[in-house]
């Protein structure tokens, strides 16, 4: 009788997305999390159900046929990615898999499922990296990068990181070197006492543009005069473009301001996707694989089809990035978004573009989609990993549009949405998989969805 806190070995026969074990032990369903069909593996029993067992991965005993040598040297370690040492071409296979076995589970009726496209970058493709500091064991070195694989506190450094480029490593390694010369304290997330909380690092993959954001505590009044002066003598592929310190004293571990001081150069950079330019603030969301952007984007505007005189919103619009590339080929496109720096930014960049047919809107998309008047042909959705609020799943739909696109994230939130509206007249046309994270189980999904006569 298996009990908790012991330690099992399980062959995993499946995974289920993103990245969820499944072997037998004793007739019982075995989960362990961070596996590859075909492995077999040595857990810890965490959770005991009458025919499930949940497990943490201790270690990997024999390795699937599918697993070979990674590139990055930090591989196993860092927690940041989970598929480097399977080929780019299973990784799709996996993900491509993966998806259509969870749509075709949802009871969402016969559809045409149009695959996986590749990211055009397998390595150094991210535009973003948020990075934290901390250390890889007590009492040790200052380290800055990534967390540790299944660890909470203990941060590995990343200078070898393969999915950023040269110019985020350079400016990683230039960071960490001068505090630990200046013996400058990390905030423990224990404790809450310390002061280095984070690094995040922008670049523009199109126009090369840079932007490093300090987050840290006001525990200590810091002068970075000199570390500015170290940064603008790296001899950076890119261009760095500003330099921003941000205060947090909040609690929880994520990166949020309580106030952001601009202390060299400026606050955005400027990228480009299909054709059209987009100002990208610190806190911006924009996705974080910009080539891969330009082929998802494709693909939305090729769902669309002909929107000639057609009227289109563009629910959880984020920065205005799809309403703005469907603005030219429509008659008017309006957009919400919560958070309102992002629909600042997007109005911003909607006058960069020479965009006069774009409307955005700051708000819930609960709240708000009620008040529009207008009478959509075509409705987009972009929102976040957890889906459309079941609240406002319904609001939308009342719109009865001609159609829908529904681009997700997170397919598991895709598979639980599409069947409201399936029952509420709407077939699902299409579906197809564009892969933004090579090397991590995650995948976008793109959906067409067609009123029924």
């Amino acid at each position: 009788m298996v009990k908790k806190n012991e330690i099992i070995e399980v062959v995993i026969d499946e995974v289920e997305f993103p990245n969820k074990g499944i072997g037998k032990l004793d007739d019982k369903k075995v989960l362990v999390k961070n596996t590859i069909k075909g492995q077999k593996v040595k857990a810890r029993v965490k959770k005991k159900r009458k025919n499930k067992i949940e497990a943490n991965l201790i270690e990997v005993v024999e390795k699937a046929s599918i697993e070979g040598e990674a590139l990055c040297e930090h591989f196993g370690i860092c927690g940041g990615c989970s598929y480097q040492n399977i080929s780019y071409e299973n990784q799709l296979k996996i993900k491509e898999e993966q998806v259509r076995k969870l749509l075709d589970s949802a009871d969402i009726g016969e559809y045409n499922y149009l695959g996986i496209e590749g990211s055009p970058n397998e390595f150094e493709y991210r535009n973003k990296m948020e990075f934290s500091f901390g250390d890889i064991e007590k009492g040790g070195p200052l380290s800055l990068g990534m967390h540790q694989k299944g660890k909470f506190y203990e941060i590995v450094t990343v200078h070898g990181c393969q999915i950023v480029d040269k110019d985020f490593r350079d400016i990683l390694v230039t960071i960490l070197e001068y505090f630990r010369e200046k013996d400058v304290s990390f905030y423990h997330k224990k404790t809450h006492k310390g002061v280095l909380r984070h690094l995040v690092v922008r670049k523009a993959i199109k126009t090369g543009e840079m932007l490093a954001n300090l987050v840290t505590s006001s525990q200590e009044q810091l002068n970075l005069t000199e570390l500015i002066d170290n940064l603008k003598d790296i001899n950076l592929e890119g261009e760095l473009k500003g330099f921003l310190h941000t205060i947090n004293d909040g609690l929880a571990d994520v990166v949020k301001s309580d106030e952001t001081n601009v202390l060299y150069g400026q606050d955005y950079i400027v990228e480009e996707i299909l054709g059209l330019k987009f100002k990208i603030s610190a806190f911006s969301f924009f996705q974080t694989n910009s080539l891969g952007a330009d082929k998802l984007y494709s693909i939305v505007r090729d769902f669309a089809g002909n929107t000639d005189n057609k009227i289109l919103f563009d629910l959880y619009c984020g920065t205005g990035t799809i309403a703005q590339i469907m603005a030219p080929v429509a008659e008017k496109v309006i957009g919400i978004e919560i958070v309102e720096e992002a629909v600042e930014a997007a109005i911003e960049n909607a006058k960069i573009n020479n965009l006069d047919n774009c409307e955005f809107i700051a708000g819930d998309v609960m709240e708000k989609v009620v008040e529009l008047n207008e009478k959509p042909d075509l409705i987009i959705l972009d929102p976040p990993r957890d889906g459309i609020h079941p609240k406002a799943i319904n609001k939308i739909i009342d719109f009865s549009p001609e159609q829908f696109i529904y681009v997700s994230c997170k397919p598991t939130s895709l598979a639980r949405d599409l069947p409201i509206f399936v029952e509420k007249g709407y077939k699902v046309t299409k579906i197809k998989c564009m892969d933004m994270f090579p090397h991590t189980p995650h995948v976008e999904c793109c959906s067409l969805l067609t009123r029924k006569e």
